[in-house]
């Protein structure tokens, strides 16, 4: 059956919902993806640089490319204007507008939710205030807008024939948001391109784009307060804000190649995470390097990392909780095995993605042809181990 993969943008850089992208696309090789925006720049080198992206008319638009989110409002139409008439099954991948491309009755919308909207929904006021958007007329347009986009998002929600989510944590922000059952498909993760057996060396590591709710000012803070050896790889938006708040054991790598990132992870004391994350990518991906790792306690991290025994969770996104944290680490550090810990991590290999995710589709297309409903076909396939 032809298909078509919709993807929300491919800019401004490759992470965990492109590489969950790129699975899709080896299963599938050669279906065109239909996009927002598309910045070619951004994935050269990687396994997306030579598929065939269909970019929607904010493409056209004066920066367009770099300065697509403020079009955010613009989405929902931009979303609706993709003619798929031509394909029997769409797949979205979905974190802002995905989910709400146009689908006919006969064609069959699986939709793959990284997460429903969360600056819409979850993060609202966090990100209104962040954005210093809380007062005046420019704060009183963006509420709007977001008011408008949550109304839409809503009403798109039985455009979708199944969904799958990326955590158990997603699937119940899902239901909660949409009021739909979601099949929970764990994110591909590169288990094989990590060494767990170097040595580990005296240095922690975090890597994250810089924005906010990424709270990496959370763990610069804290380390130089501790006055600990601290990695940071990555860019983003706060760079120089984060940077600023950062004391003499902190070292700032920016961006970088998979080799380095791998090497870090490789070879670190232990990997940081502070986020409140729907499923972390990156710190799975440290499992997979044998590294324990120190997480935030709520939302994707309770599913991924396993307290005492492939790392620590921390209970408030505070200085004091995550010092005492690394402190209680590093009392601890000798009980961790980095072999459990990979043992763990593969649990989430991309093998073990594409396996599940074929069978997922081919359920739900089977259903679909035999008349069922593909919703009840795919949450009735039996539990993976």
């Amino acid at each position: 059956m032809k298909t078509a993969y919709v993807h929300d943008w491919l800019a401004g850089g490759y992470a965990g919902a492109e590489k969950v992208l790129e699975q899709m696309l080896d299963v599938l090789p050669g279906t065109p993806v239909y996009t927002m925006v598309h910045e070619p720049r951004d994935f050269i080198g990687t396994p997306l640089e030579h598929a065939d992206v269909r970019a929607s008319l904010i493409q056209k638009l004066p920066m367009g490319r770099q300065k697509y989110r403020a079009y955010l409002p613009l989405m929902p139409f931009a979303v609706e204007q993709f003619d798929l008439t031509a394909f029997d099954v769409i797949v979205s991948s979905s974190y802002a507008v995905a989910k709400g491309v146009l689908v006919s009755g006969e064609q069959l919308h699986l939709s793959y939710v990284h997460s429903p909207v969360r600056y819409a929904w979850d993060l609202y006021q966090q990100y209104l205030r962040e954005a210093n958007l809380t007062a005046g007329a420019k704060a009183a347009l963006a509420k709007l807008a977001l008011h408008y986009l949550r109304l839409w998002d809503l009403g798109t929600a039985n455009r979708v024939d199944v969904y799958v989510a990326n955590s158990e944590y997603v699937a119940r922000r899902i239901w909660r948001t949409y009021r739909r059952p979601a099949r929970v498909l764990y994110p591909p993760v590169e288990v094989k391109r990590f060494d767990p057996s170097l040595p580990r060396e005296n240095f922690y590591l975090t890597m994250s784009r810089f924005v906010p709710y990424k709270k990496l000012d959370l763990i610069v803070r804290t380390f130089s307060q501790l006055d600990k050896p601290l990695v940071v790889i990555g860019s983003g938006p706060d760079f120089e804000k984060v940077r600023a708040l950062a004391g003499t054991s902190v070292t700032f790598l920016g961006r970088q190649p998979d080799e380095v990132v791998a090497d870090h992870m490789n070879r670190c004391r232990a990997f940081v995470f502070a986020a409140d994350e729907d499923f972390g990518i990156v710190s799975v991906e440290a499992q997979a390097a044998g590294a324990p790792v120190i997480a935030y306690g709520r939302g994707g991290s309770l599913e991924t990392v396993v307290h005492g025994v492939t790392g620590l969770h921390f209970q408030n996104q505070t200085v004091e909780d995550l010092a005492a944290a690394v402190l209680d680490f590093e009392r601890s550090s000798t009980h961790f095995s980095a072999a459990a810990i990979r043992r763990h991590a593969e649990r989430f290999s991309t093998e073990r993605f594409k396996r599940q995710y074929r069978e997922i589709l081919d359920t739900a297309v089977a259903a679909r042809r035999a008349g069922q409903d593909p919703e009840r076909a795919v949450l009735a396939l039996p539990t993976w181990s």
